[in-house]
């Protein structure tokens, strides 16, 4: 393991490339955590040097020291992946996905805002580790972005999202029983890309469907 490193209020600055005056106003602004005291010395480790330069990104891609401060402390206030992944365990087909802050603004851009990155912590989608921010499923993520450059708010994803989930649970809950009652749990795993294919299956001919009535 890495050793922790910390800074005086000078060296901090100098790493972070701001002036000193721009950390004390960051610290007044509450952009970072306060440091750590020994006396009169304030001392600062990586973490605060990792959301300097954080803000320092957000900055150069637009957003405000405002909006920085809310995403701040959704991402200070977000749920610990290990809520997402450790209690059940890793997902079995979907690959999580680290993200740095500035990462997160670049798959979304004006649409990474606090509102919606609390909405998305609260679908389970998101989750922090650190300094960095966990999206549980690489799929999802991707799928996500290309709506969002296609022109359709995160927020109406998000929403849809949710009603997805709700479709899904129902699914993977119907499957469960009809091989429950014929199989044991065991067979579970093997059989699940069966219940996969089988929605894939079903939804693009409902999405056939639905195309054919726009017409």
């Amino acid at each position: 393991m890495a050793e922790k490193r910390e800074y005086r209020r000078e060296e901090l600055a100098r790493l972070a490339g701001i002036t000193v005056r721009t950390l004390r106003f960051y610290r007044e602004r509450k952009l970072i955590p306060p440091p750590r005291r020994e006396g009169r010395i304030a001392w600062y480790d990586d973490h605060h040097l990792a959301r300097l330069r954080t803000i320092t990104a957000l900055l150069e891609r637009g957003h405000t020291l405002s909006g920085i401060a809310e995403l701040a402390e959704a991402f200070d206030h977000g749920r610990d992946v290990g809520d997402l992944l450790g209690v059940a365990g890793a997902p079995t087909e979907e690959e999580p996905v680290h993200l740095t802050p500035e990462e997160l603004a670049d798959h979304f851009a004006d649409e990474a805002t606090p509102e919606n990155l609390a909405a998305a912590m609260d679908l389970g989608y998101l989750g922090t580790d650190g300094d960095e921010i966990v999206h549980i499923s690489r799929r999802l993520l991707d799928v996500s972005s290309a709506l969002v450059h296609e022109g359709i708010p995160l927020a109406e994803v998000l929403g849809a999202a949710q009603q997805v989930r709700t479709h899904a649970d129902a699914l993977a809950e119907l499957f469960t029983d009809l091989v429950l009652r014929h199989a044991s749990e065991q067979d579970l795993p093997r059989l699940r890309p069966l219940a996969r294919s089988v929605v894939e299956a079903e939804l693009s001919l409902a999405l056939d469907r639905r195309m054919r009535k726009q017409d």
